[in-house]
This record gives structure tokens, C-alpha cells and sequence, in this order.
């Protein structure tokens, strides 16, 4: 079965790649962003796609509105979705209509390679695969407080973000990546249910909740 992959880490793209080819799959194409991963599953029609949930140049919800335009165009194509953390509300988009061929899994299964290829698998032949944590957060955070579905280093962020630092203060006191942190922030807007809005500011909205106010 033909497969297209994207992800923007180069270093795990190529493993997913010998991890596919391994299982027998053709990997006809790869992708560094959702638009290329469209341009790609529309040339090549591919069996499956596996696409991460955050990709350039947001780092946001990419991967997810590119694995939901390909069910919607390209139905034949299943598509598993990556993501490094739970984010239950990108699993509920995905899930959200026909449930055929879809797979919404965190990146750590890939380390188990007979697990992963046996979802892969699964999948690509029509069937459901669900990270046994996005299930159990599906089902806890329905009655939680959206602070609890934070990280440890996610609530870090949070709270220097509280006092007023900017990105790159928050990267100077955390000692990582300003995109890094991006990232974390993109998270933390998610998990807090604090999608794009004209007029609204996010981040204080964020900053906000954290408060209680």
C-alpha cells in the first residue's frame, strides 16, 4: 500500500519512513507542511497518510485541518494522525462524521514499532485506532478543570506568561527554544478551549483563566 508522510522534524520523518517500508508500505511522498501534504495525497491517492497534528508555519491545528480536508476529498485515503501530547479536542474533530480509516495516536507508540505497525495496518484498512490516553482524557476532562489538562511544564509556561514575560523571556528562564515555547503556548490556547477569535485576545484570555478571573 502506497503511504505519504508528513512531519516537520527531519529526524523522525525519516524513521517513519523505514518504519513503513519495513511494514511493507510504498512511501511515495514526504512532507514538511500541510500544503504540501495535500499537494501530495492529491498527486500520488495514496492508502494511507500519516500526518503530525502541529506542522508549519502555526504549529496550531495544521495537521489536523489537512487530515480533515483528505477525508473530505479523498475519502479512500485513511489518515493517522501524530501528536506529542493528548489534545482530545483535535481527536474529537477528527472522530466527528465517518470514523472509517482514521487514527489519532502520540508520537511515543512509534517507539514500539510491531504496535505502531499493527495500527498502521489497522487503519489502512478501513478500521479505528485511538491512543488508549486520548481515550481515557476524553473521558476524564469531560468534568475537569481545563487548568488540570495542562502539562507540568505547560503550567510553567502559564504562569510566567502571568507575569508578564514575552516569549523570548519565557525561553530565557526556561533555558529552550523560543519555538519551543510557541509550541507550548499553542498547547496550553488548546487545551484551555480558546479557539481563534476576531476581537479576543487569546493569550490574555489564557493568562486570565490561570488567575481565575
Amino acid at each position: 500500500m502506497r503511504a505519504v508522510i508528513a512531519e516537520d522534524s527531519v529526524l523522525l520523518r525519516v524513521g517513519l519512513v523505514k518504519v513503513l517500508e519495513m511494514a511493507g508500505f510504498e512511501v511515495v511522498a514526504e512532507a514538511g507542511d500541510a500544503e504540501a501534504l495535500l499537494a501530495a495525497v492529491e498527486e500520488h491517492r495514496p492508502g494511507i497518510a500519516v500526518c503530525d497534528v502541529r506542522m508549519p508555519p502555526g504549529f496550531t491545528d495544521e495537521g489536523v485541518r489537512a487530515a480533515l480536508a483528505i477525508r473530505a476529498q479523498w475519502p479512500d485515503t485513511a489518515v493517522l494522525l501524530l501528536s506529542q501530547y493528548v489534545e482530545e479536542r483535535y481527536a474529537a474533530d477528527l472522530l466527528t462524521g465517518d470514523t472509517r480509516g482514521v487514527g489519532y495516536l502520540l508520537k511515543q507508540r512509534v517507539a514500539d514499532v510491531e504496535e505502531f505497525v499493527d495500527v498502521l495496518r489497522r487503519v489502512a484498512a478501513g478500521g479505528t485506532a485511538l491512543d488508549p490516553q486520548v481515550v481515557s482524557q476524553l473521558l476524564l476532562r469531560r468534568h475537569s478543570d481545563p487548568l488540570d489538562r495542562l502539562t507540568p511544564r505547560e503550567r510553567e509556561v502559564l504562569e510566567l506568561m502571568a507575569g508578564g514575560r514575552s516569549n523570548a523571556g519565557i525561553a530565557e528562564r526556561l533555558v529552550v527554544s523560543e519555538s519551543a515555547v510557541a509550541k507550548h503556548i499553542n498547547s496550553i490556547l488548546a487545551k484551555l478551549d480558546l479557539p481563534k477569535a476576531e476581537g479576543d485576545h487569546r493569550r490574555v484570555l489564557a493568562v486570565l483563566r490561570f488567575l481565575g478571573v
